[in-house]
């Protein structure tokens, strides 16, 4: 049988009008407009019962519908519930006294977080700074000196060996006992030292090769194994410039605004060479004076950190044979195998080298300087390395120093302090294992904070506060580096540290932050949302 075929048009009659019973279409499909009325024809053949099963049906969607709609927006209004445990009231109190509340936080985020804490903390006596690094330092220092005076049967012979050094340290009685006698004992071992005794000797390489190798001091350059920075899965050794006594070029180019610095670490140098047995004071110091100006030559020919920013600019990499061409005042491959003893080295050990500008002047400077001068500027350094080890009349001289160069005012520092630190600092890799095994859970390196959230959901709110958690992540950031300096560590700073003060740490980072300015509600155009914003990727 033929379908029978209507053009389709947009009239909708025409369309249905055309498709009468009678009209067939392909495989017996057979389609049919029901029209209007036929809806209420369905509805009055429905029986009573399912009339009202459909009422209660589109009742109940609709109040379903409802209560999802009210739980939404009491979802996205609630505010969430305040932590009144322990912790989360010390915390409060914490954030509360380093606030200042009277500053505004978009005038000045630093001040409104930290204010408080400043005006509570000045710089101790004893410190050139202070700040909540410091005091989270106290408490571990406190954990390690724990460590260290209580052995067990589980300690590897790195933390037996730290905790020996520890006790060496701690046993002041014998320290006064031997007064000043080791170190004078190792300078009449290296050969002498012309400021406490006649020296006419030309053992400089020897020198050299022992105050380097076995007592970590770094005159003329420094030493040391490291990855390379070209290729990461290597270590390679690598030379740098290094040699001063102060901790910038600056001190020694900039004379009269560091007069005073200068001055005080003349008297430093004259006062431990009296203590080590130079005797008259007179004889002393012009040799300290030439120990000085030789410093001095030495940080004129040292690149400033501005300049030494881009690594490739100053990366080389030679071999040992090429090194010592490139400076050959130094016998160098004698001398790197003494350092790295028992490894050998061989004249093709690559070896990276910081600027060969610094190198090849540094070896013309020793090659053009009196022998005597080269030895009493090695001793020195030897001597500026050991001497705090030594009696409280060496501690006395360091700390005068200290204040001349840091503003650090005197004080009884706890023994124990001092030897953590100390030991800290020349054995830090045996400390840093003990430490973690006493304070970090084997999990935590499993913990991360957003699947916390995930499955404990959101955070509760800090009592008292009124800042939205939002706004106490951005509090919190800043109250990190809340902290003091003295003056003289101020300028110390600003000459050595390649980071900013704190300060402009947090009002640099967060007037750049749009999130920051969105949380706080700052208008546009106020100190901590400027117009114009800096982006850093």
């Amino acid at each position: 049988m033929m379908s029978t075929y209507k053009r389709a048009t947009l009239d909708e009659e025409d369309l249905v009008d055309s498709l009468s019973e009678g009209d067939a279409y392909p495989n017996g499909l057979q389609v049919n407009f029901r029209s209007p009325r036929s809806g209420h024809r369905c509805w009055a053949a429905r029986t009573q019962v399912e009339k009202r099963l459909v009422v209660l049906v589109v009742l109940l969607v609709a109040g379903l519908v409802a209560c999802l709609a009210a739980l939404g927006i009491q979802i996205q209004t609630r505010t969430p519930p305040v932590c009144l445990s322990e912790a989360c009231v010390s915390v409060t109190s914490s954030i509360l006294n380093s606030m200042d509340p009277t500053v505004d936080p978009c005038q000045d985020f630093f001040s409104y977080a930290c204010g408080g804490w400043i005006k509570a903390n000045p710089v101790p006596d004893g410190h050139s700074r202070w700040g909540t690094f410091s005091n989270l330092w106290e408490h571990n220092q406190a954990i390690i000196k724990y460590l260290l005076e209580n052995s067990t049967a589980s300690s590897s012979e790195a933390e037996r060996k730290a905790q020996v050094y520890y006790r060496a340290c701690m046993n002041e009685t014998r320290i006064e006992e031997l007064r000043a006698k080791p170190l004078m004992e190792l300078i009449e071992k290296l050969g002498g030292w012309n400021i406490t005794s006649p020296w006419a000797k030309d053992n400089f390489q020897d020198t050299l090769q022992v105050v380097t190798a076995h007592y970590r001091t770094s005159p003329f350059f420094s030493v040391y194994v490291s990855a390379d920075s070209k290729n990461s899965n290597s270590n390679v050794i690598q030379v740098d410039q290094s040699g001063l006594g102060l901790p910038s070029r600056d001190y020694y180019l900039n004379k009269t605004e560091n007069e005073k610095v200068l001055s005080g670490y003349l008297n430093y140098m004259v006062q431990l060479g009296k203590l080590l047995g130079g005797g008259d004071e007179d004889a002393i110091r012009p040799q300290m004076q030439q120990i000085l100006d030789f410093e001095t030559a030495l940080a004129n020919i040292t690149i400033p950190q501005e300049k030494r920013r881009d690594e490739e600019l100053i990366y080389h990499k030679v071999t040992a044979a090429e090194l010592q061409t490139l400076a050959p005042a130094i016998n160098w491959l004698p001398f790197l195998n003494a350092i790295f003893h028992p490894v050998e080295i061989n004249a093709s050990e690559p070896i990276v080298v910081y600027d060969k500008d610094y190198l090849e002047q540094v070896s013309a400077l020793i090659n053009t300087t009196d022998r005597c001068l080269l030895n009493n500027y090695m001793i020195w350094n030897l001597v500026r390395k050991t001497s705090s080890f030594l009696d409280q009349r060496f501690q006395d001289a360091d700390e005068k120093f200290m204040e001349v160069m840091y503003g650090t005012k005197k004080t009884c520092l706890p023994r124990w302090k001092f030897c953590v630190s100390d030991t800290e600092n020349n054995l830090g890799f045996a400390l840093g294992p003990m430490f973690v095994k006493a304070t970090f859970a084997e999990d935590s390196k499993n913990i991360a904070y957003q699947n916390w959230v995930k499955k404990n959901g959101e955070e509760q709110t800090l009592p008292t506060l009124g800042l939205t958690n939002d706004q106490l992540f951005f509090l919190g950031f800043a109250q990190v580096w809340c902290s003091v300096r003295t003056p003289e560590s101020s300028h110390e700073g600003l000459i050595t540290d390649p980071h900013s003060p704190s300060r402009f740490r947090v009002i640099g980072s967060l007037s750049n932050s749009k999130e920051f300015s969105e949380h706080f509600h700052c208008p546009l155009g106020s100190p901590m949302n400027p117009h114009h914003k800096c982006e850093v990727w």
